[in-house]
């Protein structure tokens, strides 16, 4: 098959898209860039869609990984090249489907960023700096006062971040050690609140009565000036300003970072990965196991520390 017939069957499947799905520009844009891949290849192998065998669609992944590509990369090829081949199938031009029983490439799930507990313990420590200084302007004190209870129940809670900012000032009269919380799917469970955390909070809330009744009268812990409760956005900002005055570079620290590190911290000093799945509100166990690195190493050490022949 020649290059123009090769052009004029994927150009055919693209108008598919564009006029059955409503595929978006950038969308089209991507299927035609990775299918002129695939076709480059097929033509080096002498062959067109309308003859490549399932090997063909593997050795055209083979190249994609020598090239260096990313396995999420070589998935999305692989997606168009199947979508490609089942348009084929489904107009006629083809009988069998050669893309059917080609496995993807294996994706290794990300680790999650961590921080280290000292380093933790240094973002607290900065962002707790000057807060008692009552030279500072109120407005200014008020908004430090924030971000350091913000950042200090979020470790302690591992929350989520829109969690954590939709929470209800009835959490500042409480003096339990737990919290109810509705997650994901409106599903409920309980999260761990520090004694310390519950201090910083009552020390925010007398700080907002004091500086601004109008805030503190809404029905939000974290309430906005621009009305309802602080935006996730707004607290990763003051979140950021924070990491930098503690020597943190800011790519490295986020809500979610701090989630992962109440997670990974919890399992470095030998919680349940079950405990911790309901801590965080993972529906499957599976989720809380981008953690087991950490249980991986835990077993390490032990077995390096306690073993009788460890030594030897």
């Amino acid at each position: 098959m020649g290059p123009k017939k090769t052009r004029a069957l994927i150009d055919a499947f693209l108008d598919m898209v564009a006029a059955e799905r409503g595929g978006a520009k950038n969308t089209l844009q991507a299927y035609a860039r990775d299918l002129a891949d695939y076709a480059e290849i097929l033509a080096g192998l002498g062959r067109g869609p309308l003859e490549a065998t399932t090997e063909d669609i593997r050795e055209a992944l083979a190249q994609f990984s020598a090239r260096g590509l990313k396995a999420s990369s070589s998935a999305r090829k692989l997606s168009a090249i199947r979508q490609l081949h089942r348009f084929l199938v489904a107009d006629g031009l083809r009988a069998d489907d050669p893309a059917a029983i080609v496995e993807g490439p294996r994706r290794g799930r990300p680790l999650p960023k961590i921080l280290a507990v000292a380093e933790v313990d240094r973002l607290l420590a900065v962002a707790q700096e000057g807060l008692d200084d009552e030279a500072r302007p109120a407005r200014e004190r008020l908004r430090a006062l924030r971000t350091a209870c913000l950042i200090e129940l979020l470790y302690a809670s591992g929350l989520r971040v829109s969690e954590l900012v939709g929470l209800p000032k009835s959490v500042a009269r409480g003096s339990e050690p737990l919290i109810r919380v509705r997650g994901k799917g409106g599903r409920e469970r309980l999260a761990p609140v520090s004694a310390r955390a519950r201090e910083m909070v009552a020390a925010f809330r007398a700080a907002l009565e004091k500086t601004a009744p109008g805030l503190a009268a809404g029905p939000w812990l974290f309430p906005s000036e621009e009305g309802g409760h602080l935006t996730r956005q707004a607290f990763a900002r003051d979140l950021k300003t924070a990491a930098a005055a503690a020597g943190l570079p800011a790519a490295r620290v986020s809500p979610h970072v701090l989630r992962h590190a109440f997670a990974s911290h919890l399992l470095q000093n030998g919680a349940d990965l079950r405990v911790v799945q309901e801590l965080l509100g993972h529906a499957d166990v599976a989720t809380t196991q981008i953690y087991t690195h950490v249980l991986d190493e835990r077993m390490k050490a032990m077995v390096r520390d306690l073993h009788p022949l460890a030594e030897e």
